[in-house]
């Protein structure tokens, strides 16, 4: 069991943030956490997740965000911002259209190319650091 597995046991979880345009696709992520046993919010675009953040960056231990979305900024602008002011939100940024590179990450952020499994979403958050 990963370390992200045995911390979401506790009463006292941090949440993973799942931020997806695709309502279908976001269902689906947070399913496969839920069904892993960790506590999850979502939101469907950078600035409902930020306004999330806002109000209680601490109870979170993981950015899980696609890429291309509606709204102000993309994937990469917000896990940018996230890592600027929440360092310790691990981050994991998932697309099916684009492959950045590794310098258009923040630092130790995690790619996930979709199509993505459990297992590979699993493993995504645990080597996000």
């Amino acid at each position: 069991m990963s370390s992200l597995s045995q911390s979401a046991a506790s009463p006292d979880a941090s949440h993973v943030l799942v931020v997806e345009d695709e309502c279908f696709v976001r269902m689906v992520a947070v399913d496969m956490l839920e069904d892993a046993g960790l506590p999850v919010a979502e939101a469907p675009d950078a600035d409902t997740a930020l306004r999330l953040l806002e109000g209680k960056a601490q109870a979170f231990c993981v950015l899980f965000t696609d890429i291309d979305m509606p709204g102000s900024m993309d994937g990469l602008t917000l896990a940018a911002r996230v890592r600027a002011r929440w360092p310790h939100i691990r981050l994991v940024v998932t697309s099916g259209r684009v492959r950045p590179g590794t310098d258009a990450l923040p630092d130790a952020g995690c790619f996930l190319p979709k199509p993505y499994g459990r297992s590979d979403l699993l493993d995504a958050l645990g080597q996000a650091a």
